[in-house]
């Protein structure tokens, strides 16, 4: 388990993501919709590790998810749903936890934008990591994972 911090530390930043799909907004957007579309994509390449994962996709909705490492504390992500525009927007806060400790509380939009030959996915996050257990390079560094994790899925076919 993570010891408790005494020093504390509020570090405030802002990335975004851009990334171009060839594929419709339709299909990127269910990727994150879609609890079993999620799942083909979302838990990485050896897939979940002791996960525990419940979505419920709708304005007022949450979603869960707890893993454990094989080297270390659970860690939880709890967001709650504020926006969401079928297939153009979804808008959502969360914060996340290791070993119960709060690391890091953060606001996110993902703007699903139709071009000629797809879909281009912006993702802007607006962060606020405590005490510094995480940093905003760590977060923007897993969130790039996650979308190339999300377009290797895509241009497999998309199967979940």
């Amino acid at each position: 388990m993570t010891e408790p911090t005494t020093t504390r530390s509020t570090d405030h930043a802002t990335f975004s993501i851009e990334r171009a799909f060839a594929h419709p907004p339709e299909l990127v957007y269910r990727a994150f919709a879609d609890p079993t579309a999620k799942a083909g994509w979302f838990f990485g390449p050896d897939g979940p590790q002791g996960l525990r994962h419940e979505l419920d996709f709708r304005v007022g909705g949450r979603e869960h998810m707890t893993t454990v490492g094989s080297d270390g504390p659970p860690f939880t992500f709890d967001a709650t749903y504020l926006d969401v525009v079928q297939d153009e927007r979804i808008i959502y806060a969360y914060e996340m936890t290791i070993g119960g400790q709060r690391i890091s509380a953060s606001l996110a939009c993902l703007v699903f934008h139709r071009v000629d030959d797809g879909t281009h996915l912006t993702v802007t996050e607006h962060g606020i990591y405590l005490d510094g257990l995480d940093k905003v390079e760590e977060r923007e560094r897993g969130t790039r994972e996650l979308i190339d994790q999300l377009g290797t899925w895509l241009d497999r076919g998309a199967s979940a």
